[in-house]
């Protein structure tokens, strides 16, 4: 009989497992100066934080946490504070609209290095399918968020096969966000996410978005 405490009952067994499971800080140890989505897939990521009220352009200043982040974060106007948190200390280093910068392998450590209520929003962009505990990574995001903060998680249908965990190679891309949306309610921290789809279908990369409010 499963443990009625576990916040994965339901999930199959090694859903959470993957192909490579050595540190992620050797896979990626040298930096990717790429990006991982086509451009109308990247404008769509940028449309998607101004909507939401994330970037540079909200009516008040806005510190935001950009979650496994690289070089890159998509917005088309930085807010006033990004803290971006990734493996790769040199893409990091690189990313322009960053403010503060978090060098942590969330595989290793799921804590996220910042108080309570600490930032407006949380962004990840085509990252989630590498979380081996994304359930215990996305109840540090409530935690850190502030009440009525927003969390944005993108994904396409690209990835490294070998470092995505096996219940994400084995859905499909609507599945995907079934899947995102269970994480984010079983962490009791947020409200009901909406799943969309935020690119024309047959139209380059799809990019779909799963979105909720902190408690």
């Amino acid at each position: 009989m499963s443990d009625p405490t576990d916040r994965y009952a339901g999930f199959p067994p090694g859903f959470f497992d993957r192909d490579d499971p050595s540190p992620d800080t050797e896979f990626y140890a040298s930096a990717r100066f790429v990006t991982h989505i086509d451009e109308p897939a990247i404008e769509a990521v940028g449309d998607l934080y101004a909507e939401l009220g994330l970037d540079g352009r909200a009516p008040a200043p806005r510190r935001v946490l950009d979650l496994m982040s690289s070089w890159v974060s998509h917005f088309h106007e930085p807010p006033a504070e990004l803290v971006v948190l990734g493996i790769n200390e040199t893409e990091l280093a690189a990313n322009p609209a960053a403010t503060e910068r978090i060098v942590q392998d969330l595989n290793t450590d799921t804590r996220i290095p910042l108080p309570d209520d600490d930032v407006d929003g949380v962004v990840c962009c085509v990252s989630i399918d590498y979380l081996v505990h994304p359930i215990e990574v996305l109840g540090e995001v409530a935690r850190v968020l502030r009440p009525g903060g927003t969390v944005a998680i993108t994904f396409s249908n690209r990835c490294f096969p070998t470092k995505a965990v096996h219940g994400w190679l084995a859905t499909d891309d609507q599945q995907h966000g079934t899947v995102v949306a269970e994480l984010l309610r079983r962490t009791g921290g947020f409200s009901e996410p909406l799943i969309e789809l935020r690119t024309m279908p047959g139209e380059g990369d799809p990019l779909y978005a799963v979105t909720a409010t902190a408690r």
